[in-house]
């Protein structure tokens, strides 16, 4: 019964992908056309999934506090143990969401976005969607210090890469359907579309020559669309009206932008000072994130200006209805909370807690000089606003998407002057000091170095099980010293591990205790057995770890070759990594990496000429199906271990229409008419040609 199951699956299986080759996969190579509906798609998915995020809040608003809105007034007459109780009980359920469901809703999600970019193609766990939405609402309906923009940042981005995944695209659209997700994101919280753009242009992408930009702003205008109709068309902030009163007022624009960036960096250092303080103590996630809501709770309890993303006490500051110490206190309250929240390991995004602290900066220091020179200055709101794009550009280093998202806010022309001087000054100053982000020193901190290239984080992406060799070579601990010279001479190993009766590993024995063996040789050779010369500290890896790790031990550590063990006991050897092949699969993947970034022009110019050269001897060219191969699958013809050749795409004919290309998967069947575009060497090709 179950083989008969089984059989019909697979049968199902291939016949769905077929009817997927045959019917869709081929639309993709319309690459205008099909770019822009996915895009839409991604659009209207990234607009629903901010939709998402902020009705989620409000109705953890209400199970938590007993109110839909839970504004500043209502927070002030809940009892005191609600204000404790409210947001420990979040934490726990956060830390709970975040250890059992999905690791990558922890944080603020930006920074496991470019992540993703950078080391997996783009590739997001599809269930990242699900638990950063309810991680996110929990924490910030429950009164955690955190933004909602990260989040909705990253499902959107969730969604894109899902719908990459579904559709089998190559790597370069996938980054692009992650950029759209995440400008839908950013436009649907703001009301921003360009800023959206934008945002997923310099933040996420990191590269203003994307090939493909218009994906990307139709998404984020989609999402836009979408957030109007269900939230309407209003600004995020209660905007106050701008005026320039005098030339002189620039000169405080200039120290406003210097203080700006000193908060930036302030809010940086503290963030990770308490995620290095809750990673080293020793208990479990789930209780952190508790200890974190409760210490958020306790504050809260005095200032409930800090609950939450902290919206209404913004729009009081923007209106200058604050005073300037309540708005100096403020400053650091919430620093402190969202440090906290963020830290113990609580779920949302810095973006807004970003905009909280700009908003304080610059209300508080707009107060000072308003009191000093009330006739050649603005009021305290304008400076609110401003400090608002300062500080968000000192802490993420994007000017430009921090200008766009006030402008579009105020849609007020004469507010871009001070604020291109506050937040240029913030980011220079910031940049100066510090070289990362406060997204690129999360990476940062895990072996993950943007401003290097992404190049460098290659071997992060490969693993243990990819390199390894299966053929340790073991020995017994009483094996003679003259048995081990004889195996050290015929043996092309440099290491020869030694394991217990128990089958446990002891240690190895390198070339180098050998060769030291051998300078007492005439007084030792019948004295000496192999558990003497063994080196117990010689490090384990295991088949999941990331090559990058494994060769920082290699440069740590005089030796070729480490035992790879197995995860559970880490004493039972499996097999061996070797250094040399940890530096062939660097340069292979290397070379795959820059091959997959010209098959695209290369493949256009295979419409103009017969075969196309890459790099050595390899070239690309189409041929056409053997006789022998049709009705088969790719899998069943097993091309790569029988010519070394590698099918990039197949060209199909279908009712007198252009050929279709299609990028076939292992159980795509081959047809009478198909046309394979294939990579190899020239040799290997004139083989496959003269196949029958």
């Amino acid at each position: 019964m179950k083989t008969n199951l089984s059989s019909v699956l697979r049968s199902f299986r291939r016949n769905f992908n077929i009817f997927l080759s045959e019917n869709f996969l081929k639309f993709r190579a319309t690459e205008h056309t099909f770019m822009i509906i996915v895009a839409l798609i991604i659009g209207v998915l990234g607009g629903l999934g901010a939709v998402g995020i902020q009705f989620s809040i409000k109705l953890f608003q209400k199970i938590f506090w007993g109110d839909w809105s839970a504004n500043l007034e209502y927070l002030r007459t809940v009892p005191l143990y609600v204000k404790i109780l409210a947001p420990t009980i979040g934490g726990a359920i956060v830390g709970s969401i975040v250890y059992f469901v999905a690791q990558e809703a922890k944080g603020h999600g930006v920074p496991e976005v470019m992540e993703a970019i950078a080391l997996r193609n783009g590739v997001i766990r599809a269930r990242v969607v699900i638990a950063k939405l309810l991680a996110s609402a929990v924490c910030i309906g429950s009164g955690g210090s955190t933004g909602r923009e990260g989040p909705v940042i990253q499902i959107g981005s969730s969604i894109g890469s899902s719908i990459g995944q579904f559709l089998r695209v190559n790597p370069t659209r996938m980054k692009i359907f992650v950029g759209c997700g995440a400008a839908a994101g950013i436009a649907a919280a703001f009301n921003a579309p360009v800023a959206g753009a934008l945002f997923s242009v310099e933040i996420i992408l990191g590269d203003f020559g994307v090939a493909q930009f218009s994906p990307i702003v139709i998404a984020s205008v989609m999402a836009t669309v979408v957030s109007r109709h269900f939230l309407g068309d209003f600004p995020a902030f209660q905007v106050p009206h701008y005026v320039l009163v005098s030339p002189f007022e620039l000169i405080p624009y200039v120290i406003l932008g210097l203080l700006s960036g000193l908060v930036a960096l302030l809010f940086i250092k503290v963030l990770y000072g308490f995620e290095d303080f809750f990673d080293n103590l020793k208990m479990n996630a789930i209780m952190k994130t508790t200890i974190g809501g409760l210490m958020v709770g306790i504050m809260g309890a005095f200032s409930p200006d800090i609950y939450g993303v902290g919206y209404n006490s913004m729009n009081l500051a923007l209106l200058g209805q604050l005073s300037w110490t309540m708005m100096f206190l403020l400053i650091f309250l919430k620093l402190l909370a969202t440090s906290i929240s963020l830290g113990s390991g609580g779920s949302g995004g810095i973006f807004a807690p970003s905009l909280f602290l700009g908003t304080m900066t610059g209300g508080f220091f707009g107060a000072l000089v308003n009191q000093l020179f009330p006739q050649y200055s603005a009021t305290s709101g304008a400076y609110s606003l401003v400090g608002m794009g300062a500080v968000v550009a000192g802490a993420t280093h994007a000017p430009i998407t921090a200008i766009l998202i006030i402008f579009e806010l105020t849609n007020d022309y004469k507010i871009i002057l001070p604020l291109m001087i506050s937040t240029i000054i913030a980011t220079l100053l910031t940049t100066k000091l510090k070289k990362e982000s406060i997204y690129t020193l999360k990476l940062l901190r895990r072996g993950v170095d943007l401003f290097l290239g992404r190049e460098i984080n290659v071997l992060r992406s490969l693993r243990v099980r990819e390199v390894i060799r299966q053929n340790p070579v073991i020995i017994p601990p009483e094996l003679s010293f003259k048995a081990l010279l004889e195996l050290v001479v015929n043996s092309p190993h440099s290491h020869f591990f030694v394991i217990n009766k128990e089958k446990k590993l002891v240690g190895g024995v390198s070339l180098q205790e050998v060769r030291r063996a051998l300078l007492d040789q005439d007084y030792l050779t019948d004295l000496l057995i192999a558990i003497d010369l063994v080196n117990t500290d010689l490090p384990r890896v295991h088949m999941d770890d990331d090559l990058d790790g494994v060769m920082k031990l290699f440069g740590r550590y005089d030796t070729e070759e480490f035992p790879v063990v197995d995860a559970k006991t880490s004493s039972q050897i499996i097999g061996v990594v070797n250094r040399k092949d940890v530096i062939d699969a660097y340069n292979h993947e290397l070379v795959k990496r820059n091959l997959s970034q010209e098959i695209s022009s290369s493949v256009k110019l295979l419409e103009k000429m017969p075969m196309v050269d890459l790099i050595d001897d390899y070239v690309m060219t189409e041929v056409p199906v053997p006789p022998s191969f049709i009705g088969k699958s790719i899998k069943d013809i097993n091309i790569g271990a029988r010519f070394s050749i590698h099918i990039l795409m197949i060209k199909r004919d279908s009712d007198n229409q252009d050929a279709p290309q299609i990028i076939p998967g292992a159980d795509e069947i081959l047809h009478t008419e198909d046309v394979l575009v294939v990579m190899g060497r020239s040799k290997d090709i004139e083989t496959l040609k003269h196949v029958t």
